[in-house]
């Protein structure tokens, strides 16, 4: 069987970044794909992830498909992309089915239909959104909670409690107009955190409970983990830039400077170094307050075994791990990405786009721990790949 080539592009606020990959026409259990392309190119048109300028959009993401596609070898002609911003959020609801074999044996067709009835009941609360995912998060049988698969055991009703990962209509509509707009088909829509959670986080770290937290540009997203599954994404609207600009107000600097002083590329003896932490410090607390708060919310504040992982360019400020252990309560880490991969990774901001290119070779047999329902831009697709164990 032939090697599949697969695409990843990942449009976000501050970079477009494109990865290629070559995988095996059989899958090969465990094995990752071979990197053999990667592009970038600086974002334009886009403000928090949601796109304002179709054309300056377009090109960017032309001039980094095209630096992927000479470094590949390959024409590009499809691609999985990833959906961010703060347009992403989620919604929960359950839904009910009644057995409809004889002899009360539960079937992959109540499953669906428990899916169906627990997404039916909450389209009027989402007028102007669209579903990315549907993850089922546990099931009950007759009123007992299924520890595994519900899939042939016998009672009368099931019951599932399920997560749905939403974007506004309208900007996937932009996104995959965009996309398709350079000459590309769009495979598939995945939510941005979600991807990087594929490439950045352990099997280990997912089953015993953590937060991945990608500090960006305009936009600080999180995915919280448990059990393997994701049981909540969320987005703010508040980022690394936002560090910049207080930067340059705390020490009245050129926004220029200030984005030198925090990626520590300058140092000069005209302001403090203790106010600049100040600054930096005050910033990075504002944003884990917002995560813990979240945690709190959904009932898992200071109950993560394996703690926060932190990604984006915001990872790489030097008290980043302290000051998140201590406002969360949970270990810290910095997230690292395996450079193996013929050097063409060079760190974790290029983990979206690989993590397309995992999501789009994987299979309902597949074992990443993302087995999410798959939908393109504009309609359903069989949507079943269930999140089971």
């Amino acid at each position: 069987m032939a090697d599949r080539i697969v695409t990843g592009i990942d449009v976000g606020t501050f970079q477009v970044k494109v990865v290629v990959v070559r995988a095996p026409g059989k899958k090969s259990r465990g094995s990752l794909p071979q990197i053999i392309g990667t592009g970038y190119a600086e974002s334009r048109g886009l403000r928090n992830g949601y796109i304002i300028n179709e054309t300056d959009v377009v090109r960017s993401v032309r001039n980094a498909v095209a630096q992927a596609e000479k470094a590949a070898g390959v024409h590009v002609k499809s691609a999985y992309v990833s959906m961010g911003g703060i347009g992403i959020d989620e919604i929960n609801s359950h839904g009910e089915a009644i057995t409809s074999r004889a002899d009360s044996e539960i079937t992959q067709a109540d499953l669906d239909k428990a899916m169906l009835d627990s997404e039916e009941r909450i389209l009027d609360q989402i007028p102007n959104r669209k579903i990315l995912h549907a993850v089922p998060l546990s099931f009950s049988v007759d009123g007992e909670r299924v520890l595994g698969r519900p899939h042939g055991m016998r009672g009368t009703k099931l019951t599932v409690e399920s997560l749905f990962v939403t974007t506004f209509e309208q900007h996937l509509n932009d996104l995959v107009s965009a996309i398709e707009s350079v000459g590309i088909a769009v495979e598939d829509v995945m939510a941005a955190p979600l991807a990087g959670s594929l490439v950045m986080l352990s099997k280990a770290q997912k089953r015993a409970g953590c937060v991945l937290a990608n500090i960006g540009a305009e936009t600080v997203s999180i995915v919280v983990f448990e059990d393997n599954v994701p049981l909540s994404v969320k987005v703010f609207p508040i980022g690394s830039s936002d560090i910049t600009n207080d930067i340059a107000l705390g020490l009245k600097i050129s926004l220029e400077e200030a984005e030198k002083i925090k990626r520590g590329g300058i140092a000069s003896a005209s302001y403090s170094k203790r106010r600049l932490d100040e600054i930096i410090s005050a910033r990075l607390t504002d944003i884990f307050e917002l995560i813990a708060a979240h945690l709190k919310k959904i009932n898992r504040d200071g109950l993560l075994p394996a703690g926060v992982i932190i990604t984006g360019g915001g990872s790489g400020l030097t008290t980043v791990q302290d000051l998140a252990r201590a406002s969360l309560r949970l270990p810290s880490k910095i997230a690292t990405i395996d450079r193996g991969q013929n050097g063409k990774v060079r760190d974790a901001s290029w983990a979206v786009g690989y993590g397309l290119c995992i999501w789009g070779i994987s299979d309902t047999d597949d074992d990443t721990g993302i087995h999410i329902a798959k939908r393109t831009g504009n309609k359903l697709l069989g949507w079943f790949k269930q999140f089971l164990p």
